[in-house]
């Protein structure tokens, strides 16, 4: 029996595109018969009438299971084509917004590092895990801090504005932990992958609330442009009451604090 569909907020829609605000927590598409329910079941439905007179529900940017906010999707197979070229020639802008461990020394920086499935180097116990190499596919992030907190369980954490030029698997979590910033409540790429096998063996935990504080990792596609048959489109999405309620607990430092980095 499916679980029913969570209420999932419509931020626009068009006779050619739809765009919502998918929270953490949800599968995009079906990973085997008879799971949970996805995004793509609530789509399905939501679009019934269109389907059933030759449309098609086509997700074009596809946001990990935790990974809440901005969704895009196009509804006939023209649209999808079309969405497929304002993508490959750069015509679609994704910012994601980040809570990361730690202060960034600057409020602008950029990561340009390949990336590759982190089994293809070494064993690892995570095949999705990815990781920075030489050999792997170009990837390029711009980061931009837009403020700084001390947080009670966390210390020194920074929200950073994410705008991916490339858009490789797990590109941003990468990119953040691979300088020293890593996406607070990620549980692979955070202090300890183990959190990441310990999860999917029982779950969350007292353990893992104390020491990852978040259930899941803080990044939000919050900002999502497009220019779609000679017209531009621009949507926000507001932070998720999670992400919020973890900056609601935590100070703003002053200028002396800040400048002891």
């Amino acid at each position: 029996m499916q679980p029913p569909l969570v209420n999932i907020p419509i931020i626009a829609e068009t006779p050619d595109l739809l765009v919502v605000d998918k929270p953490a927590g949800l599968l995009v598409h079906p990973t085997k018969p008879g799971g949970p329910a996805t995004l793509r079941d609530f789509l399905c439905e939501l679009l019934a009438y269109e389907l059933a007179n030759g449309g098609q529900v086509s997700i074009i940017n596809r946001l990990d299971r935790e990974t809440s906010g901005l969704t895009l999707i196009a509804k006939s197979a023209a649209a999808a084509r079309e969405c497929g070229i304002s993508m490959a020639r750069h015509n679609i802008s994704k910012q994601y917004t980040a809570m990361v461990i730690g202060w960034p020394e600057s409020n602008r920086f950029s990561v340009n590092a390949p990336l590759l499935r982190a089994g293809e180097i070494s064993p690892s116990a995570i095949y999705l895990k990815r990781g920075v190499h030489p050999s792997g596919a170009d990837a390029l992030t711009h980061f931009v801090v837009s403020q700084r907190y001390t947080h009670p369980g966390i210390g020194k954490i920074a929200v950073v504005h994410a705008t991916p030029i490339t858009g490789r698997t797990h590109q941003i979590r990468v990119h953040l932990s691979y300088v020293g910033f890593p996406v607070i409540g990620d549980k692979i790429y955070g202090p300890d992958e183990q959190w990441y096998l310990r999860f999917i063996e029982g779950g969350w935990s007292p353990a893992m609330e104390k020491s990852l504080v978040l259930s899941r990792h803080a990044l939000h596609s919050s900002e999502l442009k497009i220019t779609f048959r000679g017209e531009q489109f621009a949507w926000a999405a507001p932070l998720p009451s999670d992400m919020a309620s973890l900056l609601a607990s935590a100070t703003v430092p002053s200028e002396s604090t800040r400048g002891q980095q």
